[in-house]
């Protein structure tokens, strides 16, 4: 993004009951049937994941909102109490949430990794809110019931972190070298992005919000099982419980070099019962609109 479009990047903080959500903001509606475009980022990144999307679809005529998620960047918990969770009826729940503060009805959405979760269930528990949806890695709604069954030995290899975050020293690693894990998840994930590490020192900042430790942890403990959720997203967890399917307009991106998922683990098609279209993309890891903003503002564009 360049400086000048960056300074119509504008940043806004809404209210809704458990957050203050500090987002991002660009581009005018050209129609007013044209839903809003919600972009939503993953773990470890942040909002400038989307600079070029954004950018991209503003000069397209699209209103974008790119929000940070719990737990990083500026955005913050309204009250000391609550429970710092990470778990993705939360996650799903702030996108309605931010939503309903905002006026939006109805908003075409996309994200990945834990993005592409709150998309995928929010489409899921509410389509009559989604307009659309772009779901990088495919179905991600999580089957905790089943967590504890093994993966093939490539797969559990790829998962090392999810595991040392369900230890004490992993917590204490991850609190005391965010930066320095965090840089070698992106290289791992993304292995023939040759601008990761400018990337990085962009988004590090966001990492150093004060609940991004607890809600990583908490995410990665939860999605086993070997945590409790918040009470107030039991009955969401309920129904998420039962993996139900989505029913909108659907573009599926697949990294073809995704250093985490292996490409034929993102789709997850059969959960897809309307429309939807899967897009391979080759050279691209799992860091997908950074590194493919194109790619991405075409699929949002082509649900309308």
């Amino acid at each position: 993004m360049t400086a000048s479009s960056r300074e119509l990047y504008e940043l806004n903080r809404v209210t809704t009951p458990v957050l203050e959500i500090a987002y991002h903001r660009t581009g005018e509606r050209r129609r007013r049937t044209d839903a809003p475009v919600i972009l939503l980022h993953g773990f470890p990144y942040d909002v400038r994941a989307y600079d070029e999307v954004a950018r991209l679809l503003a000069e397209a005529g699209r209103e974008v909102l790119v929000p940070y998620l719990r737990g990083y960047g500026p955005t913050r918990f309204l009250d000391e109490g609550t429970v710092r969770s990470g778990q993705q009826a939360a996650l799903a729940q702030d996108l309605l949430e931010f939503m309903d503060a905002l006026g939006i009805q109805r908003a075409v959405v996309g994200g990945y990794d834990w993005g592409g979760r709150a998309a995928c269930a929010a489409a899921a528990l509410w389509p009559e809110r989604i307009h659309g949806l772009v779901a990088a890695g495919g179905y991600t709604v999580q089957d905790i019931a089943r967590a504890m069954e093994p993966a093939s030995p490539e797969a559990e290899r790829n998962l090392w972190y999810q595991y040392y975050f369900h230890s004490e020293r992993g917590r204490q690693g991850l609190e005391r070298n965010r930066e320095e894990l965090c840089r070698l998840l992106w290289r791992l994930w993304s292995p023939t992005w040759a601008g990761a590490e400018e990337a990085f020192a962009a988004s590090a900042a966001s990492l150093h919000n004060p609940d991004f430790v607890d809600v990583a942890v908490h995410s990665y403990r939860h999605r086993y099982g070997l945590v409790e959720g918040d009470p107030r997203y039991a009955a969401l967890e309920e129904r998420l419980a039962a993996r139900p399917p989505i029913g909108v307009p659907a573009v599926v991106l697949v990294g073809g070099d995704n250093g985490v998922i292996a490409p034929a683990d993102q789709q997850g098609t059969g959960r897809f019962t309307g429309p939807c279209e899967v897009r391979t993309l080759p050279g691209v890891g799992h860091n997908v609109p950074q590194e493919a903003p194109e790619a991405f503002a075409r699929a949002v564009l082509s649900l309308g």
